[in-house]
């Protein structure tokens, strides 16, 4: 057990000075275990092999700090865990957004509809993203889809944490905005392809 951990720490510190095979040992020490830990939570196979992928990216990004970490077992499930929970917490706060367009005439939606309509919405709202002002997209981007907190991004961009809040609430406020805009589209389209079955 003390040989496991002595070599897993020399490891550690060899992938912090830039040594991609001792990282490449630690991926391979640790994958098999942390994807079986991943579908257990996530229940998607393709989202844990992604979240597996995108937690060792990280690392490897900051390969500076891995010598500090102690128990890198311990510290990489709960930061997969976390990368977990950003991704449900992402996902709901971009399906109350969606959501609101639908609360309107509930009853006259199937799920095949639903389904056209979302697939029509995740892609106007892709569109949407792309035309925001520079630094509000990178920080959207930096919260949502990297799962950063405020003061990471605050950090990242050398702004205070505020101004990451309002770039947040500035960049849904106009995502709301031009979503309902398209939502009577949206909703012609999807019944127009109801018809069509």
């Amino acid at each position: 057990m003390e040989q496991t951990v002595n070599n897993e720490r020399a490891l550690l510190v060899r992938s912090s000075e830039s040594d991609e095979n001792a990282f490449a040992a630690l991926f391979h020490l640790y994958k098999h275990k942390l994807y079986a830990y991943l579908l257990r939570l996530t229940e998607s196979e393709m989202l844990s092999e992604d979240i597996v992928q995108d937690v060792f990216m990280k690392l490897w990004n900051d390969r500076s700090s891995l010598s500090e970490i102690d128990s890198f077992g311990s510290y990489l499930f709960r930061m997969s865990k976390n990368h977990v929970i950003n991704h449900f917490r992402r996902m709901s706060h971009e399906t109350l957004i969606i959501a609101e367009m639908f609360q309107l005439n509930d009853s006259a939606h199937n799920e095949t509809q639903d389904m056209i309509a979302l697939k029509e919405t995740e892609k106007i709202l892709g569109e949407i993203i792309e035309k925001l002002p520079a630094q509000q997209k990178a920080v959207y981007q930096l919260s949502r889809q990297d799962g950063k907190s405020h003061d990471e991004i605050a950090n990242l961009l050398k702004i205070s944490p505020n101004t990451v809040k309002n770039h947040i609430v500035q960049a849904m406020s106009t995502i709301r905005t031009q979503l309902r805009r398209h939502s009577d589209t949206l909703l012609i389209l999807a019944g127009i392809a109801a018809l069509k079955k």
